[in-house]
């Protein structure tokens, strides 16, 4: 009898255990199909490896995470049903993303509605218009993102000698892009430049052979492209078509960070002046983002992904260390204190350290443009390394100096 008292006994408490392991629950839409799915399975792997890290140390509260998540497939209008489908059917504990601005604005109304914390990945002033206070952005563009995309590239041209004094804007009909332009259009005033073309183009778009043409005719002395990956590769594959000589080329084209983009296009990326934050992977800025490094690159070939992951993975691993310190600190799955001390906290992520300020966006900006110098064939391992990939703004991350015109850095 006491035998099966003790059994029965063992039973509960091991229900009794079990009930309490319940897995927390985070959810997110990713665009693991689609032109964004390059980028969105390099940060699905980053959260696969920060899930398992938890886990390892016993998880967070006690309880081991669970990823909960559906393909976007890039496609701006799957999103708010995803995030429907997330909150109200799989009860989701936590949410992290989406990835990119032309996802993470559709979702940020269905997550108000069920007052939950976000962290977006890499969304350019997403919350600009909604100023939801429950949301964080995982991009280091400052308290001014829209700024943050062109600054550096104007600030750069406007150093030059001779300096140039005119310039061409050309950004996807979408909203990274436009936001992106905007930007562009209000430093060009800071920075004294005259606009002289100016076009947006439908994301479909897949000939801008005509679009390169009219700004050759415009004859601007520096072009500034805001473009995601499909459309990036159309743009510099149609500037070299037809010889586009000018001052500067570049600005923030999503497409060159890529590392299948990068062997593409090859040495026709020479010159190029882009925005690009994978100087944080690429040179070992902390002792987290080099254990990271290292054990995306050990999955990502098995997976058949980027092989490097130097720009995007970081950024996705820090969202979840932040949502995951939140929740640890204030003991509890409670939105409005997580939020809470996500506003009045500093974190320190494989990114480095990360505050918050007014929309979420991080209160110290963090970006970086980069030259392409010097690329020869289309092998993978000159962009390894940063010999070819040589930061140029700001001057406390530089790695190189600025090939000045566009056409030397051709030669």
């Amino acid at each position: 009898m006491r035998v099966v008292l003790g059994l029965i006994l063992a039973l509960l408490l091991g229900a009794r255990g079990a009930g309490a392991a319940e897995p927390i629950k985070i959810g997110f839409s990713m665009a693991l199909t689609g032109g964004g799915a390059s980028i969105g399975k390099q940060i699905l792997l980053a959260f696969e490896i920060w899930r398992d890290d938890v886990n390892a140390k016993g998880g967070l509260l006690g309880r081991p995470i669970e990823l909960v998540y559906y393909d976007d497939q890039t496609n701006p209008a799957a999103v708010p049903g995803i995030y429907a489908k997330l909150l109200d059917i799989d009860k989701v504990d936590l949410l992290v993303g989406p990835y990119a601005t032309n996802m993470v604005t559709p979702a940020i109304p269905v997550i108000m509605q069920h007052n939950m914390v976000t962290i977006g990945i890499a969304a350019n002033a997403a919350n600009s218009e909604f100023h939801y206070p429950k949301y964080f952005s995982m991009i280091p563009s400052g308290p001014e993102p829209k700024l943050s995309f062109s600054k550096g590239f104007l600030e750069l041209a406007a150093a030059q000698t001779p300096r140039p004094k005119t310039m061409a804007i050309i950004g996807a009909d979408a909203e990274y892009a436009r936001n992106a332009s905007d930007g562009a259009r209000e430093n060009a005033k800071t920075y004294k430049f005259d606009i002289v073309f100016d076009r947006s183009y439908p994301p479909s778009n897949t000939d801008f052979v005509p679009i390169l043409r009219s700004v050759k005719s415009a004859n601007p002395d520096i072009v500034y492209v805001s473009s995601y990956p499909p459309d990036s590769v159309g743009i510099i594959r149609a500037a070299s078509e037809i010889g586009l000589d000018v001052k500067m080329f570049g600005g923030a084209m999503i497409g060159p960070s890529i590392t299948a983009v990068a062997t593409q296009l090859g040495p026709i990326l020479n010159g190029l002046v882009n925005l690009d934050s994978s100087y944080i992977g690429r040179n070992g800025s902390t002792p987290g983002v080099v254990a990271l490094t290292r054990k995306y690159q050990e999955k990502a070939q098995a997976l058949g992904i980027d092989p490097l992951g130097y720009t995007f993975p970081p950024y996705g691993y820090a969202a979840c260390e932040v949502i995951a310190t939140a929740v640890a600190a204030v003991g509890s799955l409670d939105h409005d204190k997580i939020a809470d001390y996500i506003r009045t906290h500093h974190f320190q992520t494989v990114v480095g350290e990360v505050g918050f300020a007014k929309d979420g966006e991080w209160e110290k900006p963090g970006m970086a443009f980069t030259q392409f110098q010097h690329v020869t064939g289309h092998d993978v391992e000159q962009f390894r390394s940063g010999t070819h990939v040589k930061v140029v703004w700001p001057a406390e991350y530089r790695t190189g100096d600025m090939i000045y015109p566009y056409s030397a850095a051709r030669e």
